[in-house]
């Protein structure tokens, strides 16, 4: 017989697996539909316009020439004095020229020079920035308008890895040195002199600095800092020194990332968006005023959109962009600006 401690053991014991049961066998609470994200169109695609950007005036570029079919990396677009679009293909080296009649000729062939920002001499040499190697090769050299004479400005001995530049009035060159990481700022801004011997400093410890520009009077330095996506703004007291208090950074872009820039009359500065497929447009304070779209950016086509150029004397200008692995090649398409592009030391 059992003792009354055990018997009440056995009966916690079993008050317990009747609970457990009870709790199996009782149907599951019902709760109300909870509320879910869904997309909208105007959030489809892998960079759809950030909120504060999609009350922009906003135009959409129209096609101009197709490069080739293969996604070739796109850069550079500077005119000459006879109306030729000279560009380049970054990973290739080469260097393009496409008429006024639309006929695609190669000034440069492919080299391991790494060609990613052009800018044209008065007297018509064409002045290349060359990534290299992207490590340690980079240099800055010109060549003769036939793609003959190529001589090194900066040697690779210097240490840059140069990305764009732009001429002064005076015939010297800023340019941007592409180093560096979000984590390890190392590139910079420099400004080359109009006998080519003396680099200074402009901007440093940046985030791989990438597109330059000047102001039509040329007293502000635009810049584009890739991995902090940063617009700089510099005001110079002269080419070399910036003005006290000059420097800022009045836009701070969302998402991946700003490129190749070039200006208008008007003093606005346009940038173009690398893998967003648009060219953001801001006023000479650094407000964003306006933007360009690509066609088919929206389903993921055309996103990698590099440089802007503008057709000497008018508003009009291309854009060049290519689709990496999308199927629809390189291409060159085409809009206008809120104002005629600033004449470049080329057309001066």
């Amino acid at each position: 017989m059992n003792d009354p401690q055990t018997i009440r053991l056995n009966r916690r014991s079993t008050l317990r697996t009747l609970a457990r049961s009870a709790l199996a066998l009782a149907p599951l609470p019902c709760f109300a539909a909870a509320p879910a994200l869904r997309y909208r169109p105007d959030l489809r695609g892998p960079f759809p316009i950030p909120p504060a950007e999609r009350g922009l005036l906003t135009v959409t570029a129209r096609p101009f020439f197709k490069v080739s079919s293969e996604g070739l990396q796109l850069e550079g677009a500077s005119f000459d004095r006879a109306g030729n679009l000279l560009f380049v293909d970054v990973f290739g080296g080469t260097v393009f020229k496409l008429t006024p009649g639309k006929v695609l000729s190669t000034v440069l062939p492919a080299n391991a020079l790494g060609s990613a920002g052009i800018a044209i001499h008065k007297d018509g040499r064409i002045f290349v920035a060359g990534l290299g190697n992207f490590v340690d090769t980079g240099s800055i050299f010109w060549i003769n308008p036939d793609g003959s004479g190529l001589t090194t400005v900066v040697p690779a001995s210097a240490g840059y890895l140069p990305d764009d530049l732009v001429f002064d009035a005076d015939g010297g060159f800023y340019f941007t040195d592409f180093r560096g990481s979000s984590s390890d700022p190392i590139g910079g801004v420099y400004y080359v002199s109009p006998d080519f011997r003396t680099i200074t400093p402009m901007l440093k410890n940046m985030a791989i600095a990438n597109g330059v520009c000047l102001s039509p009077d040329g007293k502000v330095l635009w810049a584009t800092e890739l991995s902090a996506g940063r617009l700089h703004k510099v005001e110079l007291a002269n080419p070399t020194t910036i003005a006290p208090f000059g420097t800022a950074v009045p836009y701070h872009f969302n998402g991946f990332a700003p490129d190749s820039m070039r200006s208008d009359k008007d003093g606005n500065v346009y940038v173009a968006m690398y893998s967003q497929g648009r060219v953001l447009v801001f006023n000479p304070n650094g407000i964003a005023i306006g933007q360009v779209l690509l066609p088919k950016r929206e389903s993921g086509h055309n996103l990698r959109s590099t440089s802007v150029g503008f057709i000497p004397g008018t508003d009009e200008m291309v854009i060049l962009t290519n689709d990496a692995k999308g199927g629809e090649g390189s291409w060159i398409f085409h809009a206008r600006g809120f104002a005629a592009g600033t004449a470049l030391y080329s057309h001066r």
